[in-house]
């Protein structure tokens, strides 16, 4: 790849379509990708109460496959892929030797030899390195299939309906985490039951070739129950309220998952020795004795709203930092997510303010997630 080329921004295969629809587009990881339709606010009530269709073209697909896929995967990544059925997903991670997370996953298998590792799209590149340095000495192959794909996600209570009038498969009987092979009108998919809005819904992963024809599927499919394309700032907000981290904010190099409150991920008793499993002990064991800061929810009793990077306080101290920050539509009043020393972390802690430009602004801690849907 010349050095044009790699500081072009890449476009989707919905590209014209989005503009079309009038879109405002914006540069996201390098891809030009719709920010909104209209009103974000629309597009985040139309996901919770109906439907929303968003084109994700831009994460990043890595196939790995071979006799020693699993066990590549168990060493390059803190999870246990080996135990993953055939069909199921795995939200794990991939870490440095130091135990400082490289970035978040959802990994696929697609067959017993055959997985799908799906990166975010800013760490897209970084994920693939790292795969492909470590496979060395297994019998498995690292396979860039970032082109090969389109993503195109229905979220919403409305989805299941929507995608039942376009399918064949066994929608009823796809678990959360889960996918399978199948047409949807008449396009072949690997549809997921997944999603990042902590609504129902699904990942309908295709050829490029096939998205156009596809969204418009699903668009004429979902006019009669109030299905609206969606852009990434109400991605951003409906993820923020499902309190689902976001790689770069909750997430980086500098944090270990113990650090993130997600050591559930890191699985010790797998066999075989895997990428950071002694920092990762440590942090481990680091967690136990002194808690590290704690993800927390903060809930804004005025208007005004936080950002990432500004400082948590309570008693003239600082005790924390917001990592995301939005006005909620759900709640009608600004949220944030910020890791909080421990003693300040319980739901309901009193005191506790943003700094906002010079200004301790009063805020509620309160559990995560902020909104959870209905069964």
């Amino acid at each position: 790849m010349s050095s044009t080329e790699s500081t072009a921004v890449r476009r989707t295969a919905l590209d014209a379509l989005h503009r079309s629809l009038g879109a405002t587009m914006t540069d996201f990881a390098g891809w030009d990708m719709p920010l909104r339709y209209g009103s974000e606010r629309d597009e985040h009530h139309a996901v919770r109460t109906r439907a929303g269709l968003f084109d994700l073209s831009h994460m990043g697909e890595i196939t790995v496959s071979g006799p020693q896929a699993a066990e590549l995967l168990n060493f390059a990544l803190v999870g246990d892929l080996a135990a993953v059925g055939t069909g199921r997903a795995r939200y794990t991670m991939i870490c440095r030797a130091d135990g400082g997370i490289l970035d978040d996953l959802i990994v696929y298998r697609l067959a017993g030899n055959e997985y799908m590792v799906v990166a975010n799209a800013s760490n897209a590149q970084v994920v693939l390195d790292a795969l492909g340095e470590r496979s060395a000495g297994f019998d498995a192959e690292v396979r860039d299939d970032r082109d090969a794909y389109a993503l195109i996600a229905v979220q919403g209570p409305q989805s299941p309906g929507i995608l039942k009038s376009l399918t064949d498969a066994d929608l009823d009987g796809l678990k959360y985490y889960a996918g399978l092979p199948g047409a949807v009108a008449g396009v072949p998919a690997l549809i997921a039951r997944t999603g990042y809005t902590g609504e129902d819904g699904f990942e309908l992963f295709v050829k490029p070739e096939h998205a156009v024809e596809l969204w418009q599927a699903l668009t004429e499919a979902g006019e009669g129950v109030g299905l609206v394309p969606c852009g990434l700032s109400c991605r951003d907000t409906l993820r923020l309220e499902a309190g689902m981290p976001l790689y770069g904010h909750e997430l980086s190099t500098s944090l270990t998952p113990f650090d993130a409150g997600l050591g559930r991920v890191v699985k010790f008793q797998k066999e075989g020795d895997f990428v950071g499993r002694e920092a990762l002990a440590a942090a481990a064991a680091r967690a136990e004795e002194k808690p590290p800061r704690v993800l927390v929810g903060l809930v804004a009793e005025g208007r005004r709203v936080p950002r990432a990077g500004y400082k948590v306080v309570a008693g003239g101290e600082v005790i924390g930092e917001v990592t995301s920050g939005a006005p909620s539509p759900t709640l009608g009043k600004p949220i944030a997510m910020a890791y909080v020393d421990a003693a300040h972390a319980a739901p309901g802690t009193q005191g506790v303010g943003v700094d906002i430009r010079g200004a301790h602004e009063p805020y509620e801690v309160v559990a995560l997630p902020f909104y959870r849907r209905e069964k």
